[in-house]
């Protein structure tokens, strides 16, 4: 009975024997809490620090995008001034209507890269567009009330009044000379001009005709549209005073671009390879893209106008349309012979790092006489080559890539001296095409 009694006793408290813990183990469970507890405050610290840290970044980047935006984008000081000229009679074009008077010129997203020269997207007679308009240094955040008359006076200042069309055309030959070079051809071009700056078509040059001609003739780009054939570069549109408008930007190759730009420099290259072959076109399309570059190449060494220099040769620069055909997506940094030997001719040096016209228009430093030589130490080839190394290769055909890597290696090798240019240049252009040419043929990419 007593064995009963206790057996019972023992089944009555069982269910809660499991809660219970030896002496033994009390030590050992007990601290779990206590670093549990402990852990949190940390963890809470860290997390809070953290997220203030993400705070104060993402503020700062945001300040910092907003103050660039407000330095580099100032179109609406650009039609300001363009349309309070036009209205003074003072300048004229051929959408002077449309963009002061009847308002059918809409400015959208903001692309300009330095405050001096505001590039701007968008439409025109239902037309995708690029805006481009220069501001004189006059004309910044703390302009003073006299910026439009300053902007009058210095950039709308020629030719004067009283001033005959012979002599007009006489100063816009001269002023071709000195900037592309002494050439039989310029007659032609100053033909052109003021077939152009009659914007009205009425078989007369007016002096706001000619004041506007001769201020986009000023712009280094203008010039640039009118020397060079409309199959690599944006066609011109329209214009009023420096104001000019021409086809919509092309698509870029550089993903890169899409970026805020002082996160542009960080972006490191095995990381802008890889953006290059997820988001760039297929490699068929990219070796269309390349051969309507060195066909560029070609043209700027073999121009109607005179040689011109590439001088700042990076991928943001090569663009290419809806059909992938090359397009230069920015003139600016492509500058005429004359120009640059104009810079260099007589400039002292201590470097050839001394001697550079734009961004890589090199030439070699004479240490003797510490002055700069006139040849450029890379040619316009080289440098291409250089850049469609990475644009190429990656994702080249396995039957190809051996080839291709050799020819680009030796193009990149091309000297800038002027007696190996002419030989060199047009035989490597030629195989480079050819090699890529017949590997895209008779295919859907042609």
């Amino acid at each position: 009975m007593r064995r009963l009694r206790r057996l019972a006793h023992l089944a009555l408290f069982c269910p809660f024997s499991k809660g219970l813990q030896r002496p033994g183990n009390r030590a050992e469970s007990t601290p779990a809490p206590h670093l549990e507890e402990g852990r949190l405050p940390g963890l809470r610290v860290k997390y809070v620090f953290l997220l203030w840290l993400g705070i104060f970044v993402g503020s700062w980047l945001v300040y910092v995008h907003y103050s660039t935006y407000a330095e580099l984008c100032r179109g609406h000081v650009c039609q300001v001034v363009i349309c309070d000229q036009y209205r003074k009679g003072i300048i004229s074009g051929s959408i002077c209507q449309d963009l002061c008077n009847l308002h059918k010129v809409e400015w959208r997203a903001c692309l300009s890269s330095v405050p001096g020269r505001q590039v701007y997207s968008g439409l025109w007679q239902g037309k995708e567009v690029t805006i481009k308009c220069g501001i004189e240094e006059g004309l910044n955040s703390k302009a003073r009330s006299d910026a439009a008359p300053r902007q009058e006076l210095v950039l709308f200042d020629k030719p004067t009044r009283g001033t005959s069309i012979k002599e007009f055309r006489e100063m816009t030959l001269s002023f071709l000379k000195a900037n592309l070079g002494d050439l039989p051809s310029l007659p032609a071009l100053v033909g052109r001009v003021l077939l152009m700056a009659d914007f009205n078509k009425d078989s007369r040059v007016s002096l706001a005709e000619a004041k506007s001609v001769w201020a986009l003739l000023q712009r280094n780009e203008f010039l640039l549209l009118l020397s060079l054939q409309e199959d690599h570069a944006s066609r011109l549109l329209g214009s009023c005073g420096d104001l000019y408008v021409t086809e919509g930007v092309p698509h870029g190759s550089w993903h890169g671009a899409a970026l805020p730009p002082l996160l542009r420099p960080l972006l490191p290259s095995a990381l802008h390879t890889a953006l290059q072959q997820w988001l760039g076109p297929a490699w068929p399309w990219r070796a269309k893209i390349a051969i309507g570059l060195l066909e560029f190449v070609e043209e700027l060494f073999h121009g109607a106008y005179g040689t011109f220099y590439m001088c700042e040769t990076t991928l943001a620069n090569v663009g290419y349309t809806a059909k992938y055909d090359f397009k230069m997506a920015d003139l600016q940094q492509v500058a005429p012979e004359a120009a640059v030997r104009r810079f260099l001719r007589g400039r002292h040096c201590e470097h050839s790092a001394d001697c550079t016209y734009g961004r890589d228009c090199r030439a070699p430093c004479d240490k003797l006489m510490r002055q700069c030589k006139g040849d450029l130490i890379q040619p316009n080839l080289a440098k291409v080559c250089e850049l469609l190394r990475d644009y190429l290769l990656p994702g080249a055909p396995a039957d190809l890539r051996e080839d291709l890597g050799k020819q680009l290696r030796t193009c990149t090798t091309l000297s800038g001296l002027a007696s190996q240019v002419e030989v060199h240049h047009s035989l490597v252009l030629s195989h480079l095409k050819t090699l890529l040419w017949k590997k895209i043929s008779n295919t859907k990419y042609s």
